[in-house]
């Protein structure tokens, strides 16, 4: 009788983070180029080496909306699988907008920033980059609200 001994593959996740922003009742979202169809996200990206979850969620939402924002709560972390199988890992910051720099030219893929009410981003949920995003506005609108104090970097 064989034993089997073979380890089960690793779980290794995209970490990814994601801003919404709220101004007089509406939420800034990026329509973007995915799969050869328009399709609309958060402004959201992935963590990138040497930096915090709130830093890679500032420099996400200006380099795909021209907008500086600053952090007001963590909505919370979500774990997904996309559909071929990509694991995602998405922690979600409430943010609220500062300054725009309309100027700055956004990331590839992006084809505009845009404001919408909640009730607009929910009439169009076919043009929904992931269920994430629904997900997301939804525990935003229900209050979820989490100190930023959460998230910590340990050196």
């Amino acid at each position: 009788m064989s034993v089997d001994t073979a380890q089960p593959p690793r779980w290794a996740p995209r970490v990814t983070v994601a801003t919404v922003v709220s101004r007089a009742g509406q939420l800034l979202l990026v329509e973007e180029e995915k799969g050869g169809r328009r399709v609309l996200n958060q402004p959201a990206g992935h963590l990138e080496a040497g930096e915090t979850l709130l830093e890679a969620a500032i420099r996400e939402t200006r380099e795909e909306t021209g907008w500086e924002v600053k952090l007001t709560g963590f909505i919370g972390t979500y774990q997904w699988v996309a559909g071929d199988g990509t694991p995602f890992l998405r922690f979600a910051f409430a943010a609220e907008p500062l300054r725009h720099h309309p100027e700055q030219a956004l990331d590839d893929g992006i084809v505009q920033a845009l404001w919408l009410t909640p009730t607009a981003l929910q009439a169009d949920m076919a043009r929904l980059r992931s269920p994430l995003v629904w997900q997301t506005v939804s525990d935003w609108l229900a209050g979820q609200r989490y100190p930023l104090s959460m998230l910590r970097q340990v050196q």
